[in-house]
């Protein structure tokens, strides 16, 4: 298979694990006999810095021409302390996702039996944690009108049915492909945009008889995904509600540079890890790569490359039960490896494995 993929690195310590990702697809190409073309476009800060615009018209062309795109990370904080600024470097990632359609995000949270103890939560708690968040991404207060003066702010929640019926049926399909069991999040008893998302969902559930839904307010959910996460199959939900919840249900595993993430919808699909770009840690090489490269996992998998993706995250899997960790999820007293060398250990047994 022949993929030309858009690589953007962005900011912080996004060029660093971009590098890690981009070698394992090599790797994975030389093995299987694929040809992965990658190019490089900016994004965020990097951007920003660069020509002025966090999302340049050239990387929307470089995106529209790809047939996936590989991204890693954006945020500065030369921006995160200036709320005036006029531009910054996460406008540039709401305008992709905008621009590419990508509608509905999909972030599957498990967790690997040799990391339990790095979890804030009771093994018993999380040990078989397996349930996937399926957050639209394209509308509500991130995207609908605002509001800003010195003494007043305001930023509406918008939904249409269309936009609820997409990313339900989302939900729906991998509920079908998994345990039949899907969650639907809202605020209906206070939003008047979640009492439509619940009716369309209510109204929707009668074509999906096999799938058990069931309807959770967000301030349950998120308490529900602390005490008792294997409650979860696949959990669907709205923009602003849906940021929140998978980043809390990230810190199940014990890091968030341990959970890859895809962006799906009409046009070119998009694949990220879930962290952010961790400006503290750029150019010191401790990051995890982990993220990142099942975000490239995940990309296989997308266009039918099952096998490829398997490795890759046997791989993983072998990089983890060996303690090849960097500091975040390193046992205690065990040998610390850099963002490079986990990467390395990473490619290599995806070029040799048996």
């Amino acid at each position: 298979m022949e993929l030309k993929i858009a690589v953007l690195p962005g900011d912080g310590i996004g060029p660093e694990i971009s590098t890690q990702g981009v070698l394992v697809l090599d790797a994975i190409a030389h093995r299987f006999n694929h040809k992965f073309i990658f190019k490089s476009g900016l994004i965020g800060a990097s951007a920003i810095d660069t020509v002025g615009d966090p999302f340049p018209e050239d990387t929307l062309r470089l995106c529209l021409e790809s047939d996936a795109i590989l991204f890693s990370a954006v945020g500065d904080p030369r921006y995160d302390n200036n709320p005036s600024s006029p531009v910054r470097p996460e406008q540039g990632l709401l305008k992709m996702r905008k621009s590419l359609e990508l509608y509905a995000n999909i972030r599957p949270i498990n967790t690997y039996k040799s990391l339990v103890e790095r979890s804030p939560l009771k093994e018993e708690v999380i040990e078989g944690v397996d349930f996937v968040c399926v957050r639209e991404l394209t509308g509500g207060m991130y995207f609908g009108e605002k509001f800003e003066s010195e003494d007043k702010a305001y930023d509406t929640n918008v939904y249409s049915r269309s936009e609820i019926e997409r990313i339900l049926r989302v939900a729906y399909g991998y509920a079908m492909k998994r345990k039949k069991h899907l969650t639907v999040v809202d605020k209906a008893n206070v939003l008047a945009s979640s009492r439509l998302w619940r009716k369309v969902a209510q109204n929707m559930e009668k074509e999906y008889p096999e799938v058990k839904t069931d309807y959770m307010f967000v301030d349950n959910a998120s308490m529900r995904i602390v005490q008792d996460p294997k409650f979860f199959d696949v959990l669907v939900t709205e923009n602003t509600f849906g940021d929140i919840l998978t980043d809390e249900a990230s810190v199940i595993t014990g890091s968030m540079g341990l959970l890859p993430s895809a962006s799906t919808g009409d046009k070119t699909p998009l694949f990220e890890p879930v962290h952010g770009s961790w400006p503290e840690a750029a150019g010191k090489n401790i990051a995890n790569p982990i993220a990142q490269i099942l975000s490239a996992a995940m990309l296989l998998e997308h266009f039918g490359l099952i096998q490829e993706g398997k490795v890759v995250r046997d791989a993983v899997q072998a990089s983890i039960e060996n303690s090849i960790c960097t500091p975040d999820i390193q046992k205690k007293n065990g040998n610390i490896y850099t963002t490079d060398e986990v990467g390395e250990w990473i490619t290599d047994y995806c070029l040799h494995s048996n």
